[in-house]
């Protein structure tokens, strides 16, 4: 109980204090582990993940090389340029610029980061309504967050066979793209969607390119161009917003597939193709692509390693050596069969759900993703619920709540959203964080573990 008790504390200091939950979990792990369990240094770092720590450093690291380089915003921007004037496609860009990179190897905050800027940019232009945008960004995020070379894929596939649970990487992968592909659907057709369908279908698109258009040369439009700065108070385009000029990102360089690029590109492919055909280490094949393009171009590299998510790394392995220190003590024994001593196996399933959904809207998914599913191991091994289904429910229980305000994916969506009212946008960002809460792990319980569809 003492060291169940101090992983709560563990999770509300560092949602609280905003301290990185690792640091916290680590000294946790040390003291709980010498003063309530009795066990040893070496006991204590045996339960540290070595073989994770190298998949988030290597995944992370060439993910870091191709932010750099401009690789991820070569691969934003040319897909932007793909829905030409079809200003409903947007959004749904987004989502699938989100889904590819987390499936490739961004962590989920990352790929929001990197997002959100220029989506809610495009939102302010394109009179897009913006709670639509943001949750686009983050669903999409979400949707290829459990590829199997991803962070969150590695993290949970990992925990799955340490623990030798059945386990599935497609079905996990696949549950989570279809589950938050959904509720962006939904989500599109209650924010604002059908109506940029309509106009896209009508005059209001090109009535709107017309307009454009003459703002650009002056002409029958009438007014001084926008984006050249002249009398009228235009701006010129800012880096990470569309010019109007040409659909292009407002910095021609970015446009533009040299050398460094395609040879990224090309490692992207090299990883993602020995891994999933070859069955190769994900995070030693990634430290190795990340080096053969550090030697090729050293200058354009040299800065990669402090851009490794480093927090992230320090959070998990934290959590996964206290963890350990849990398994070592017994109290993930414990822990599972007092869930299991609900009596209801589907019941209990539920409420392993909805802990795993209330607690990540206010603190890491990332952490949880480590605690949440060893707590479930002794209830899983009655094999009165089907593992893969069970672990699939968790895991996008556990995720799809970043939409909350109080997630770093959501405060990216608030952070960046243009043209509104922040507390009528936090209100509302608030609300359908609440939605999602309360329904979506009752919906994934029934489809995953009930029907048993996976």
């Amino acid at each position: 109980m003492l060291s169940i008790a101090a992983l709560a504390i563990a999770f509300a200091v560092a949602t609280t204090l905003s301290i990185n939950m690792g640091v916290l979990a680590f000294a946790a792990a040390f003291l709980v582990g010498r003063l309530v369990g009795g066990l040893s240094e070496d006991d204590i770092l045996a339960g540290f993940p070595g073989d994770l720590f190298v998949v988030l450093v290597g995944v992370t690291y060439l993910f870091a090389i191709a932010r750099a380089n401009g690789t991820t915003d070569w691969l934003v921007h040319r897909a932007v340029r793909l829905v030409g004037g079809r200003i409903a496609l947007i959004p749904w860009m987004m989502f699938g610029i989100g889904a590819l990179l987390t499936a490739i190897g961004a962590v989920s905050p990352a790929a929001c980061a990197i997002v959100a800027p220029i989506a809610l940019g495009l939102a302010a232009r394109y009179r897009i309504n913006p709670l639509l945008m943001g949750m686009l960004v983050v669903h999409g995020a979400q949707a290829g967050a459990f590829s199997p070379i991803s962070i969150y894929g590695t993290i949970v596939n990992g925990v799955v066979d340490k623990y030798h649970l059945p386990g599935s990487p497609l079905v996990l992968f696949l549950g989570s793209l279809v589950v938050n592909t959904v509720i962006a659907g939904v989500v599109f057709v209650f924010f604002g969607g059908l109506r940029l369908m309509r106009a896209d279908s009508g005059t209001e698109v090109r009535d709107r390119e017309m307009s454009t258009a003459g703002a650009v040369t002056g002409g029958e439009a009438g007014g001084t161009p926008r984006g050249t700065g002249g009398a009228g108070g235009g701006e010129p385009p800012k880096a990470g917003e569309i010019d109007d000029r040409s659909g292009a990102i407002g910095e021609p360089e970015v446009l533009r597939l040299d050398r460094d690029r395609g040879l990224t590109l090309l490692g992207l492919a090299v990883l993602a193709i020995s891994t999933l055909l070859f069955d190769l280490d994900v995070g030693l094949v990634a430290i190795t692509v990340a080096v053969v393009l550090s030697m090729i171009s050293p200058k354009a590299c040299r800065k990669a390693p402090s851009e490794v998510a480093w927090s992230t790394v320090l959070l998990v392995c934290g959590v996964l050596t206290y963890i350990g220190v849990l398994q070592e003590m017994g109290t993930i024994d414990y822990a599972g069969k007092a869930v299991a001593g609900v009596g209801v196996p589907l019941l209990a399933a539920l409420l392993l759900c909805y802990i795993g959904a209330l607690v990540s809207a206010f603190a890491s998914s990332t952490a949880l993703m480590g605690a949440l599913i060893p707590l479930a191991v002794p209830f899983l091994m009655q094999g009165s619920i089907g593992a893969i289904g069970m672990v699939a429910a968790l895991a996008v229980s556990a995720t799809v709540v970043d939409v909350s305000p109080f997630s770093t994916n959501g405060a990216i969506v608030m952070a960046n959203a243009k043209d509104v009212d922040r507390d009528a946008f936090y209100r509302r960002l608030l609300a359908y964080g609440a939605v999602v809460v309360a329904a979506v792990p009752l919906i994934v319980w029934f489809v995953f573990v009930v029907l048993g569809l996976v």
